[in-house]
């Protein structure tokens, strides 16, 4: 029975709704970011207004939130060549995948990830990570991530359980997700109030627009996070009335060895 997870946690919606997710289920979560020489490094200060927020609102998640951790990779800043590490226009690349790809990074993630679960006695590494609502990734799909979970159990000699619990819905789901998991921990108005803090809170955008405000919350509201994000609330709010909290749909997409 697994009760402790890490989350990783970047502060933008999909990360936030996977902590939702961990803190619905586990004794005690902590959660991880990375200063990887990000162009959106405004999500690191994002992150703790989210994290703030959420121990504020939700009193029954507060006593299961643990340490929050903060590593450097900027490793990845010196060797990618990417839109999300450099001031270049977001465009397709040669490679067929759009370069705002940046290569190794959830591969790199999910090793120090590992080693700081190890450290810190954590079970469950849990990542937003999907296959259904993504830009092509490689290191997003389900595959990568069975062959992570294989290659760090042995190489940690203890079995770590990855968790993603969005790998196969997409942004309209991910939002209802986030709206059942908040009124399921406070039934007074918590989905709503969940959804709220996501669009007040969380950042997106790949520019690190916090100018903008709009429906699904702040962001230049062109790139591609930023547009996926938008289609997602748009659709949702459409089709949110008649929803009702869904164990299964909030059930953990455990990776099997």
């Amino acid at each position: 029975m697994h009760t402790t997870a890490l989350v990783l946690f970047s502060g933008g919606q999909d990360s936030t709704t996977c902590l939702a997710h961990a803190l619905s289920r586990y004794e005690r979560v902590e959660t991880l970011a990375f200063d990887y020489g990000q162009r959106h490094k405004v999500e690191l200060d994002a992150r703790l207004n989210v994290l703030a927020a959420i121990k504020t609102r939700f009193p029954v998640w507060a006593p299961k939130m643990g340490e929050d951790h903060l590593l450097d990779a900027g490793i990845l800043g010196q060797i990618s060549e990417t839109s999300l590490t450099r001031d270049t226009a977001i465009e397709m690349a040669s490679s067929g995948l759009p370069n705002t790809f940046v290569p190794g990074r959830n591969l790199l993630f999910l090793t120090l990830a590992a080693a700081l679960a190890y450290r810190r006695g954590l079970q469950v590494i849990v990542t937003g990570v999907c296959e259904t609502d993504f830009s092509g990734y490689p290191d997003c799909r389900d595959d990568t991530m069975k062959a992570m979970q294989v290659a760090l159990s042995l190489g940690m000699d203890r079995k770590l359980l990855i968790e993603t619990p969005l790998m196969w819905i997409d942004k309209a789901q991910t939002w209802q997700l986030a709206h059942d998991l908040g009124e399921h921990a406070d039934p007074a108005q918590g989905g709503q109030a969940l959804v709220d803090l996501i669009v007040a809170h969380t950042h997106t955008c790949y520019l690190g627009d916090r100018t903008q405000r709009h429906d699904w919350g702040y962001g230049c509201g062109q790139c591609p996070a930023c547009l996926l994000r938008a289609a997602g609330f748009d659709k949702w709010r459409k089709a949110q009335t008649g929803n009702r909290f869904d164990p299964a749909l909030s059930a953990p997409k455990s990776l099997k060895k």
